[in-house]
């Protein structure tokens, strides 16, 4: 009986609990769809009003930003004093998070704060700089997530007037620097992130906050789980926020502001900070981070990813931030500088895709630049100042991929960037079916022409100088009447190595999905099904004999069996899980005898046994000459 009664027990409390799940999973299915009318309510009046009246003028606002091209952006607070340490310790990752890193209360925060005295700062010494490394605008860190302004803000006090011994204004010594040196000038603002602002979002271990690490209320969707909670959003926005955007603006007259981390609030909330923006200055270039959709950018332009190695495809106006180390902030421990010959090439790239590059730099706390980024900005300024004319106000070229490297359009030039060249010298350019009137190195001011050959009616030869002019990236004129008229796929070389990235393929199947295209990250991702399958159209002009390596990551979750088909060739492979993610494989795959003639490479999934085939990023054909 007694048993019985416990079976009884256990099937009410069973019942109560689905009960109550259920009641539950109704309830926030409600909230969800309140936090979705919400943010539809405030597209529908954007869109139906004054954000479409405010796009009538889109182009004319971005003008000087797509001539620009190239930038400086600068992450710099007093978190750049300890430099990524704390308390006698090295903190990894971004230094410009400490505070988040290290749960620094506000009050410790101020104690930091007592000890910023950069008097090495000279705005002058930055914004030339900047020019001679060939920068046409500057962003600047004017609120960072930590909430300090770092500026004279009547709005808080939590700034470097009150609470440092500096007492000077960098913002607006860098904003004059600026307009005297006829550089654009703009802020970078944390409107959703404020680690020391009780009401706003992040902070979750002085104030229990939503929107930070611990995934408090629901975590990222907090707002729609708990609406309770949106009111102490709306007021940091409504009494911080919104007002300190407003003072920047009014204050400093910027061309530009930028924003990030626009997921920490509703998005019925960013745009209306767009809103306060637009009405308080119709001529400022905002960034997409502010607000926006899966299909739908409110911003002047889209971002794509931090840090980026390569660029996956973007149909709008839109620039990439890459940093010359791994943290954005100063970082003392961080020594993981790329080559200057890293940065050239991928702006090379950004401009060849149609878009701009934002490059950061993170000053010391004493206010001086660090030794190795001077190192680089002088760098890219030698090359910029021979080869500028070949990235600013450029676009992307309508002729195909090149194995030798990138190209870059303008008027009736193309610029022909050659980051391999060629051991014969011989410059092959595939799918330009337009007669060229000339050609020659942009960097002879005489113009000398180049001998040009055509090889068939779309391809042809230059003949390059015997010795390499630029040994990082050499830019080639290329004169040519419009309209430019192109034929044919990706020609590839039998001579130099070729590389068909992952974001350059044409993808078969629904979901495949870009990565970010960091280092370890440029990938096709999403590979789930065997519907799903890559393939790169290409041509050769002579039969060649290739090496076919294979570069893509795995996690715990890959595995699966594929093959690699091209009319000449049938290659399977297979993938295994790998103990941790984004574990980077470089796989030699054999040799392959390709013949003249036009050609497509698929590579086809033929059985996926756990969550994703690979992140493939690469396939190389490499000559075996």
């Amino acid at each position: 009986m007694k048993i019985f009664s416990k079976s009884i027990c256990f099937f009410l409390l069973l019942v109560v609990s689905f009960n109550l799940s259920a009641q539950n999973g109704d309830e926030e299915k409600e909230m969800f769809n309140k936090g979705k009318d919400r943010n539809q309510k405030a597209i529908d009046e954007a869109v139906n009003g004054w954000w479409t009246a405010s796009m009538k003028t889109h182009q004319k606002r971005i003008e000087w930003w797509e001539e620009a091209k190239f930038g400086m952006f600068v992450h710099w607070g007093i978190y750049s004093l300890p430099a990524g340490e704390w308390k006698g310790n090295k903190v990894s990752g971004y230094a410009e998070h400490l505070m988040r890193k290290e749960k620094i209360s506000r009050k410790d925060y101020l104690s930091l704060a007592s000890q910023f005295n950069p008097v090495d700062f000279n705005a002058e010494e930055w914004i030339k700089t900047a020019k001679n490394a060939g920068m046409k605008y500057f962003i600047i860190t004017s609120k960072h997530h930590d909430g300090f302004a770092m500026y004279d803000s009547k709005i808080s006090d939590f700034n470097i007037i009150q609470q440092t011994p500096f007492k000077r204004d960098p913002m607006k010594e860098l904003a004059d620097a600026c307009h005297k040196n006829g550089m654009k000038f703009g802020f970078y603002y944390s409107h959703a992130f404020d680690w020391e602002y009780p009401d706003a979002p992040g902070n979750d271990w002085e104030y229990r906050n939503p929107g930070g690490d611990l995934g408090l209320y629901g975590g990222v969707n907090w707002y729609d789980l708990h609406p309770e909670l949106l009111p102490k959003a709306v007021k940091y926005v409504n009494d911080k926020a919104i007002p300190q955007i407003k003072e920047l603006i009014q204050k400093y007259h910027p061309d530009i502001l930028w924003f990030d981390t626009p997921s920490k609030l509703p998005l019925s909330e960013n745009i209306r900070i767009l809103k306060a923006i637009r009405e308080t200055d119709q001529n400022v270039v905002v960034n997409g981070r502010l607000a926006g959709t899966a299909d739908l950018m409110f911003g002047d332009y889209r971002n794509t990813s931090d840090r980026p190695a390569e660029f996956y495809p973007v149909k709008e106006a839109w620039e990439a931030i890459p940093t010359t180390n791994e943290s954005y902030g100063y970082h003392k421990f961080d020594d993981s500088h790329k080559p200057v010959s890293f940065f050239i090439k991928l702006m090379a790239k950004a401009a060849s895709k149609g878009g701009n590059l934002l490059m950061n730099i993170g000053p010391m706390g004493n206010g001086k630049f660090d030794v190795k980024d001077l190192n680089i900005l002088n760098g890219i300024g030698k090359w910029m100042s021979v080869n500028g004319e070949s990235i600013y106000g450029s676009k992307s070229s309508d002729l195909p991929l090149q194995s030798w490297g990138v190209i870059t359009s303008k008027d009736s030039r193309e610029f022909l960037h050659v980051f391999d060249y060629p051991a014969d010298r011989q410059l092959v350019l595939g799918g330009l079916k337009t007669k060229p009137v000339k050609a020659y190195l942009l960097m002879d001011k005489t113009k000398k022409a180049l001998k040009i050959k055509k090889i068939n009616e779309t391809d042809l030869s230059i003949l390059l100088p015997v010795n390499c002019p630029d040994t990082i990236n050499t830019v080639i004129v290329l004169e040519v009447k419009k309209p430019v008229e192109t034929a044919g796929s990706r020609l590839l070389s039998a001579r130099i190595p070729n590389r068909l990235l992952a974001f350059d393929a044409v993808q078969h199947g629904k979901d495949l999905k870009f990565g970010d295209g960091k280092a370890t990250r440029y990938d096709v991702e999403n590979w789930k099904n065997t519907s799903q399958s890559l393939s790169w159209p290409f041509r050769l002009n002579e039969a060649g004999t290739f090496k076919l390596i294979l570069k893509y990551s795995i996690s715990p979750e890959s595995e699966g069996r594929f093959i690699l088909e091209d009319k000449d060739f049938k290659l399977e492979g297979s993938t295994s899980p790998s103990q941790k993610n984004f574990e980077v494989v470089n796989k030699e795959s054999g040799i392959v005898k390709l013949s003249a003639g036009d050609h497509e490479l698929k590579m086809i999934p033929l059985e996926i046994k756990k969550g994703e085939l690979m992140k493939l990023m690469e396939i190389q054909l490499i000559p075996q000459i």
